[in-house]
């Protein structure tokens, strides 16, 4: 690679070149900084001189955008700075309004030199405020989920939700319709152990509605399960007529899951098997399918052997 040499002559040349180049660059950057812009910030809304006899409700967020007056620095230190001071809106004409118009009240907002610049205007540039009767409600949370189990493990008992009600307080026609409140969706992928985390409830779609508390505790446990096999009785159901039934075999071996922690107090007391003596009665049938009506939470059965029983009817 060639290497240019310069004579000492040239250096200076080149030097005061550079120099020259940075003192422009640096005359232009604070003459354009220097010059008026118009640009929008985000400004946080609080409210004075509420009126005394009506309740009112906000119908939109508390933040806007302040389209503001100013310099190239303002406008480039207004970006910095995210501690900006909240703007104050009056609210003395709602005693006769359902709105605010906030250009009307730019002068008093700019004279209250909260903020280091000037605004000219707001979007949106009006706010509007629900004065419906309000009532209070309390409704169930309701979790949503998406849950993937990593193999042999899975939801082992309840899901439990802390608080499990929510309060919602907004215009009794809104409230009559809610019945339950969602969470934001919980999406676990490959877990193979118990789950608990604060989850945030869903916002209200209308700006009408204000919801208490905003977050949930949610647990769910989760373990690992396994097979296990019992002998369970098999009951005759339905033998309106009293007539003296023999069933064989009187017991049904049942293969069923059930969480490892689980597994040493599950028992047969847990299960009822049961056979309908009105399928021979209405239908014909010569053996009596088994069916389980009762069996632990969140097991699942496997196979039950046999899963027909024959019968002698003595009338």
């Amino acid at each position: 690679m060639a290497i240019i040499k310069l004579s000492a002559i040239e250096r200076r040349r080149l030097q005061a070149f550079v120099t020259c180049l940075v003192v422009a660059i640096v005359a232009w950057l604070f003459t354009s900084l220097s010059n008026p812009y118009r640009y929008t910030v985000k400004q946080v809304i609080i409210f004075k001189n509420a009126p005394l006899k009506r309740a009112f409700h906000p119908l939109q967020s508390d933040t806007i955008d302040a389209i503001v007056q100013g310099t190239g620095w303002e406008m480039l230190f207004s970006k910095m700075n995210a501690g900006q001071k909240p703007v104050s809106v009056d609210l003395h004409t709602l005693e006769t309004k359902d709105f605010i118009v906030l250009n009307t009240q730019l002068k008093q907002i700019n004279l209250k030199k909260e903020l280091n610049h000037q605004i000219i205007g707001f979007n949106p540039d009006t706010l509007f405020f629900d004065f419906s009767n309000r009532t209070v409600k309390r409704v169930p949370v309701q979790l949503v989920s998406a849950i993937k189990f990593q193999k042999q493990f899975a939801q082992s008992d309840n899901v439990t939700i802390k608080p499990a009600y929510v309060t919602i307080s907004g215009p009794a026609v809104t409230l009559a319709g809610i019945k339950v409140w969602k969470t934001d969706s919980v999406k676990l992928n490959n877990i193979n152990e118990s789950f608990s985390s604060r989850v945030n409830l869903q916002k209200a779609k209308e700006g009408n509605l204000d919801i208490l508390p905003k977050t949930v505790t949610v647990n769910i446990p989760i373990d690992e399960f396994t097979e296990k096999s019992m002998n369970i009785p098999v009951k005759l159901i339905n033998n309106n007529n009293y007539y003296d039934v023999k069933i064989f075999p009187q017991k049904v071996r049942v293969t069923f899951t059930t969480s490892l922690t689980n597994y040493p107090e599950a028992n047969e007391d847990d299960f009822e098997a049961v056979a309908d003596l009105d399928k021979w009665r209405l239908n014909g049938y010569r053996v009596l399918p088994v069916k389980l009506t009762r069996l632990p939470s969140y097991s699942k059965i496997v196979k039950i052997e046999p899963q027909n029983i024959d019968f002698i009817v003595k009338k």
